[in-house]
Order: structure tokens, then sequence, then C-alpha cells
């Protein structure tokens, strides 16, 4: 009997080691665990995108809405905020290798190592747009601990990680993957909503 157990307990183990459930991850909700593993293997595959929404954000020195383009190329972003969002137009960039690279308008072009610590220098925002690459997928973060609401599709419905509480309101089809429409980010001091209104994902490769 304790050899069946045995036996049984490290099939479920591999099956979830192959499936891509992290032993970081804490799963509840409507969703089974083979459904979130399928939905997370195929998101993975993404590592390229362009992206065109509205963003809102609160936050003690800024709040206000804009427009939202983001250019993903594996390692390579170019996201551009634009609008009324309390200090014009700004546009972040970032290569590996290189210094992360902040534009604002009016103001001048500033960098630093992180892009975390460039917003929270220049805008004072305390965003983690390192795990964003992630949550704007539907993910979470693969280098620290998550709680995860999965829903009756086996899509992320809300998450928990570093601080940071995420709601997935709803979703949309695009090239056969289901991917975030509207999201809302809660954070210790900042508030983000993000509205994407055009989906590209891609698939570049490695």
């Amino acid at each position: 009997m304790f050899l069946r157990h045995l036996i049984t307990f490290g099939f479920i183990a591999l099956l979830a080691g192959c499936a891509g459930i992290g032993s970081r991850e804490a799963l509840q909700g409507q969703g089974s665990p083979q459904q979130w593993s399928q939905h997370k293997a195929q998101l993975s595959q993404i590592d390229g995108w362009q992206i065109n929404g509205k963003v809102g954000i609160r936050a003690p020195k800024d709040s206000g809405s804009g427009t939202l383009f983001w250019l993903q190329r594996q390692d390579y972003y170019d996201i551009r905020l634009s609008g009324p969002l309390g200090r014009g137009a700004a546009r972040l960039t970032g290569r590996p290798g290189e210094n992360v690279v902040l534009e604002v308008a009016n103001q001048g072009r500033f960098e630093a190592p992180t892009p975390e610590a460039l917003l929270e220098e220049q805008l004072g925002w305390k965003l983690p747009v390192s795990h964003l690459v992630w949550w704007v997928r539907g993910l979470p973060a693969p280098d620290s601990k998550s709680k995860l609401d999965i829903d009756s599709n086996g899509r992320l419905a809300a998450l928990q990680q570093d601080g940071w509480t995420l709601e997935y309101l709803s979703y949309t089809e695009q090239n056969g993957y289901a991917l975030p429409e509207r999201i809302k980010l809660h954070g210790q001091d900042l508030d983000v909503t993000l509205v994407i209104k055009d989906w590209q994902p891609r698939q570049l490769g490695h």
C-alpha cells in the first residue's frame, strides 16, 4: 500500500513538473491544475507582442489616464505612455546589457540599471515593470511566490505577488490565445487599470 501511494505521489509530482506548475505557485479557484498548466504553457510561448490600449494611474504624485503602446521583442521592450498622466508623454526602453532609458516630454532623458528605479526616481511610481512582462500575459512572474485564483476556463482570475494584487476582469481571443483585456493592479501606493484594445502576440523563438 505504501509503495503504491509512493508511486502515485511520484507520478503526480512528475505530471505537475512536466505541466509547468511552479512550486512557488499556490492555486485555488474553479479551474483545475491541468487546465492552468495547459494555459500557462501556451502563453509562455509568447515572447513578443505589440499592445495598444489605455492606462489609468492613481498615485500620490500623479493621477490620470492616457494611451499605452508596448512593443516587446524577447528581452527588448519599448513602452510609451501619452495623454494627461500628469507629466506628459513618457517612453521607456530597455535591452539586455544596457541601462534602461526613460524619456519624458519637456524634461529630458534619464538612465538607470532597472526600469523600477527609473520610474520611482523620475515619476514617483513604484511599479514592478519586470513583473509586468509576465502579468500582462496573464502569468505570474516565475522568480517569486504567488497566489493564483484560477477561473473555470483555467485562466488567471486574480493574482497576489510581491505585495501586489491583480484582478483579471476580462479576456480576449487573439491568434488562438486567451489574453487579458482588462486588468486592475493594486499596489501599496499605486493603482493601475490597464485596458488592452489591440493584442498582437508573437512567437519569435530563441
